[in-house]
């Protein structure tokens, strides 16, 4: 495996330890399967919506997770009921397999909503930026002035 030597861009950034820790995350191998499919819109300036293929999965069966700026979706199919006669498929098409699924946040990425239609789960994301983290304006002299 390659490695990348990241040492000049610590010459131009301040504060980059976040920065090289998701590089380093981001270059490990995950073996993260592809399964289940999914779309990542952009909805406006700060709106996001993922939206995942869980055919076969109800609402109780999914969870999901904000921990650390990494959302998690997770499918656990329920047991077939005991006693209930068993399905013989002709062709099982459907893929109804547990799953999990991560996505890195970036800062002051917040989920907001999520809603199943149609076999689609919809998560909405919005980057809600706290004021004290908006850009300011600072006088030459010291002077602090109103964020734009």
């Amino acid at each position: 495996m390659r490695t990348i030597d990241l040492s000049p861009l610590y010459r131009s950034f301040i504060g980059s330890d976040r920065l090289a820790s998701l590089v380093d995350a981001a270059t490990r191998s995950d073996n993260q399967s592809t399964y289940p499919p999914y779309n990542i819109e952009l909805l406006g300036d700060d709106k996001y919506r993922v939206s995942m293929a869980i055919a076969g999965f109800g609402k109780n069966e999914v969870s999901i997770e904000v921990q650390d700026n990494t959302l998690t979706v997770s499918g656990q199919k329920a047991d077939e009921e005991k006693g209930s006669e068993e399905r013989r498929y002709l062709h099982k098409g459907i893929s109804e397999r547990n799953f999990e699924r991560k996505f890195q946040l970036g800062d002051h990425v917040k989920v907001t909503g999520a809603d199943m239609e149609n076999g689609l789960l919809h998560i909405e994301l919005e980057r809600l930026i706290p004021e004290a983290k908006k850009p300011r304006k600072i006088e030459i002299g010291g002077k602090l002035l109103e964020s734009k």
